[in-house]
């Protein structure tokens, strides 16, 4: 029987594959209601400079690295089956794979990003964005030893890093 939860991360699955690889127009306009919302939040001005807000005060992440971050922690629950199965299979590791089983990439702790027939909506099917995002974090941070809080750290961290610069 399904719950509220699995409907919740079953909607924020497909929302998710929706927002990745979005052109850069649409990823404004959703980047455009996020600093609305900060400005609110902040109470500034319609005109006054936001991202140093988002930065320091908000500790927010733009809306293309919340789109990596969001992606990111489910498959992390995939592979540490802490998500519904239906997610849970479509994370499949390298390494149980008979003919890749001795490749790097398989004690790596990569996962097997399966080939698509289209270029516009396969790449951005949780079944194909999911490990190919996750096989582009630092081998350090896919470690099977860390927890969820320091995952989803780390990550922030990373991403952090990677858009603003320090």
């Amino acid at each position: 029987m399904y719950t509220f939860d699995h409907f919740y991360i079953y909607l924020l699955t497909y929302l998710l594959g929706v927002f990745y690889q979005l052109s850069a127009a649409n990823l404004q306009a959703l980047q455009s209601v996020l600093n609305a919302g900060a400005r609110l939040i902040m109470q500034k001005w319609k005109y006054d400079h936001i991202t140093s807000t988002l930065r320091d005060d908000l500790h927010w992440l733009p809306i293309h690295q919340r789109i990596l971050y969001k992606l990111s922690t489910i498959v992390y629950k995939c592979i540490h089956r802490a998500a519904p199965s239906y997610l849970t299979n479509l994370c499949v590791p390298v390494a149980t794979n008979t003919s890749r089983r001795y490749l790097g990439s398989a004690t790596h702790g990569n996962l097997l990003v399966p080939r698509t027939r289209t270029v516009t909506y396969g790449p951005r099917s949780y079944a194909v964005s999911g490990p190919a995002i996750w096989n582009s974090l630092p081998s350090t941070l896919r470690a099977s030893t860390t927890t969820l809080g320091q995952f989803q750290s780390g990550l922030k961290i990373i991403l952090f890093r990677l858009v603003y610069g320090a």
